[in-house]
């Protein structure tokens, strides 16, 4: 069985954008950059709402780009590889290739598709993270704080869930970042 993994960045104060809706303080250096495409590998699908997925789908074009970084270029290709499942009520068709378009997020389809993956899968985006969350179908949480305190914005986590967690792995980066890597305890699922 696959695990879902619910993968984000945050500032200290738990938003992945600001008031205005920016998150360029969110932006990975090069370090972090390679940590990610190391979480990211061995994923094969990945779970996106419309709005992550209209911000992600730069990845499919981006290896096109000159000059860019050998570590985003290979991001890309990791992007590129894994299949995707949009939930979107507006989006008429996709903008990448192995990209299914789904009307509604449905609680025991994910539940299926755990079961039947043969690699992990990641939800990504608070919303439809949020959703997941609170279906109990998320499994491990990876969390990279961006050293920076935005005041508002969109928040990271729900505010009306209450989950435990069983910390699995921290890691500094020379920039200030942090990442911590937990599993959802069992008994606290919603």
């Amino acid at each position: 069985m696959a695990k879902l993994i619910y993968t984000t960045i945050a500032s200290l104060d738990g938003y992945v954008a600001d008031a205005d809706g920016k998150f360029g303080w969110a932006e990975p250096d090069e370090e972090v950059f390679r940590f990610v495409n190391e979480l990211e590998r061995p994923i094969g699908i990945y779970l996106f709402g419309r709005r992550m997925y209209e911000v992600m789908v730069y990845w499919e074009t981006a290896h096109t780009a000159a000059g860019l970084p050998p570590v985003e270029r290979e991001f890309a290709a990791i992007w590129r590889a894994a299949s995707k499942i949009v939930y979107s009520r507006t989006l008429t068709q996709a903008s990448s290739a192995r990209t299914t378009i789904e009307r509604e997020f449905d609680p025991a389809s994910v539940r299926r598709l755990k079961a039947e993956a043969r690699q992990d899968i990641t939800v990504g985006g608070p919303h439809l993270g949020a959703e997941a969350l609170r279906a109990g179908l998320v499994d491990e949480y990876h969390l990279l704080i961006a050293p920076v305190i935005v005041g508002a914005g969109i928040a990271a986590l729900p505010s009306d869930l209450r989950i435990g967690l069983d910390l699995l792995d921290e890691r500094r980066f020379a920039g200030g970042m942090v990442h911590l890597h937990y599993r959802i305890t069992p008994s606290s699922e919603p």
